[in-house]
């Protein structure tokens, strides 16, 4: 039997642990996406229409990927982690302020975003362009956590 297939998930662990699994996905491919969608809002030329496709394209993502996947992630993350009893070991509680810390992130992006469509550019591309690598550079600990469980 597979370890943390028993608890109050039972036979549905496998497929708690798949949907969370897709849901991260969504949400890392949007968390990546959406930096990358910046760097081109802000070369568009304000006012444009092309700058007015962009705060489209962002709300898009963020409305039909980026918090659903959130929140179908936390849902079934917790489910998880209740199952099996994780709260107090260390590899989690490392894992979980890290996730948390994506969910910083999300929330900058949600707010960055906001002020794009404001017209607001508070950042150089450059920049953008590094903050694009805040989340693989979060997810890369966070994987070996939950495979290695180191403590």
């Amino acid at each position: 039997m597979l370890e943390g297939a028993v608890g109050f998930l039972g036979a549905a662990y496998l497929w708690v642990l798949a949907l969370h699994v897709i849901f991260v996905i969504f949400l890392m491919a949007a968390l990546f996406m959406m930096p990358r969608f910046f760097v081109y809002h802000q070369e568009s030329e304000p006012g444009s229409a092309e700058e007015a496709r962009w705060v489209d394209r962002e709300d898009k993502l963020r409305t039909i990927i980026l918090n659903p996947s959130i929140v179908v992630v936390w849902i079934l993350g917790l489910m998880l982690a209740a199952n099996g009893g994780f709260w107090f070991d260390g590899w989690f509680i490392v894992k979980f302020l890290l996730v948390l810390a994506l969910g910083a992130y999300h929330g900058w992006i949600i707010s960055y975003m906001k002020a794009l469509a404001r017209g607001e550019r508070r950042m150089t591309g450059k920049q953008l362009r590094l903050f694009n690598e805040v989340p693989g550079l979060v997810v890369i600990p966070v994987v070996l956590l939950v495979f290695a469980k180191p403590f």
